[in-house]
């Protein structure tokens, strides 16, 4: 026979990321990437009521300053799809405000630096 107690811890596994995001989806992909930089909003109101222990938790983290997602999800040990649910509903809600990461510059044109070396080389020897 199983143990009640080994069944109630396994099923709360289950159930529990369900629960801390209220049956809300993941954002959408290009909203909250692992390298989205996170901060709380600067407000002089009090804590706001009614966030869960989870959410709260993660207004605390982000008050210290600009934390990645990926940062975030280690500092609360709980999966990132679930980290990036709370954080999307806490900046949908105004407490947070999330930054994009910076897109990849192009590369310069090999040719182009090649004509600047040798110019430079030109002038300076």
């Amino acid at each position: 026979m199983t143990d009640p107690a080994k069944l109630e811890s396994d099923a709360a596994g289950l159930v529990r990321p369900y629960v801390i995001t209220k049956g809300r989806d993941l954002p959408e992909e290009g909203k909250l990437s692992l390298i989205t930089l996170v901060t709380a909003a600067k407000d002089d109101q009090q804590r706001p009521v009614g966030l869960s222990p989870e959410e709260q938790k993660l207004l605390d983290i982000c008050t210290a300053g600009y934390l990645s997602v990926a940062e975030i999800a280690g500092h609360t040990e709980l999966p990132v799809g679930v980290v990036k649910i709370l954080l999307a509903a806490l900046a949908e809600g105004g407490y947070l405000i999330a930054r994009p990461p910076v897109e990849r510059a192009q590369q310069a044109d090999r040719q182009i630096l090649e004509e600047v070396l040798n110019g430079l080389r030109a002038k300076f020897g």
